[in-house]
């Protein structure tokens, strides 16, 4: 008398079952142990002065006031002369800046 039990399939895996079952497994091993070596890396990676937060955040733009005048003279608010006029002012360069009356 023959009897069968739960869940056995005839003579058991074949081939393919047993390569699909250790790839399987390779896999999962494989990627568990990258997370943890990642995990690792982060950990040890030391903190940035003021904290992860200031990573995120965008360098504030260099607005100094040379910055804006060409910007300005760029967009054709003021022309070339008067461009150089008050760069020549910025730079504290009293030949370029004495010569024309300040407006």
């Amino acid at each position: 008398m023959r009897q069968r039990m739960m869940f056995w399939y005839g003579h058991g895996m074949n081939g393919w079952g047993w390569l699909v079952m250790s790839v399987g497994t390779l896999l999962f091993w494989v990627l568990l142990i990258t997370l943890g070596v990642l995990l690792l890396r982060a950990l040890a990676r030391p903190v940035p002065p003021g904290g992860w937060h200031s990573t995120w955040q965008k360098p504030p733009p260099d607005n100094g006031p040379e910055q804006i005048l060409a910007e300005r003279y760029a967009r054709g608010e003021i022309d070339e002369e008067e461009y150089h006029r008050r760069l020549a002012t910025l730079r504290g360069s009293p030949a370029d800046a004495g010569r024309h009356p300040a407006s």
